[in-house]
C-alpha cells in the first residue's frame, strides 16, 4: 500500500500535477488536479515503478477530461 508519505515523495507525482495543471487551468483549479493524480497514484499502486509515471498521467488525464 502507498502511504502519503511516498506520495509526498514522488517526483512523478509532481511532474505530472505540474503538467496537468497548465493543460486544465481553465476549466478545473490547482488542487482538484493534485488530487486526482494523486488518487490515480494511490490506485496503480501495484503497477511497476518504472510504468508509473506514464500510467499515472494517463489514467489523471482521463477522469480530468470527464469532469471538466
Amino acid at each position: 500500500m502507498t502511504s502519503t508519505d511516498d506520495l509526498a515523495l514522488d517526483p512523478a507525482v509532481d511532474l505530472a500535477v505540474a503538467r496537468l495543471v497548465d493543460e486544465f487551468r481553465p476549466r478545473l483549479r490547482p488542487q482538484v488536479v493534485g488530487n486526482v493524480v494523486r488518487s490515480c497514484r494511490r490506485d496503480l499502486s501495484g503497477v511497476p515503478a518504472t510504468a508509473l509515471p506514464e500510467l499515472v498521467e494517463r489514467l489523471a488525464r482521463t477522469r480530468l477530461e470527464s469532469v471538466s
